[in-house]
């Protein structure tokens, strides 16, 4: 089991803003997607955003397009979710996830099973 750590959840008020971040050991990933899903109370967990390791393509959950940026540093094996704007139904339980094979498909499609998760970091956003 690969190790995600994540960190920087936490309170804002509506139209603020947070960043999370999300650091791994693990070198497979390098030709790997990582990114974050959510689960708010009572929901199902839904896909937030991706970014492929090599080479940077990035895909978004339309409710975060144009608010939510993903971005990676090869160097420290860390993504980031800068989240703008945020807005109350944006409070939830973040996870960060990453799938190591991205053959046999489109690879924003194939993230959507990831193969690890992280512990979740909790969003909230205040009215």
């Amino acid at each position: 089991q690969v190790p995600l750590v994540e960190s920087g959840g936490g309170l804002v008020q509506a139209g603020g803003s947070l960043r999370l971040s999300c650091a791994t050991s693990g070198r497979s990933f390098v030709s790997s997607a990582m990114g974050w899903f959510r689960q708010a109370p009572g929901k199902e967990r839904e896909f937030v955003a991706a970014i492929k390791w090599s080479g940077g393509s990035t895909y978004y959950a339309d409710s975060v397009k144009g608010r939510f940026t993903i971005s990676r540093d090869n160097a420290k094996n860390t993504v980031y979710l800068q989240m703008n704007d945020l807005k109350p139904e944006d409070t939830a339980v973040y996870y960060c996830a990453a799938r190591v094979a991205l053959y046999g498909g489109v690879w924003y499609e194939l993230f959507q099973r990831p193969n690890y998760w992280g512990q979740g970091t909790q969003v909230t956003v205040s009215s």
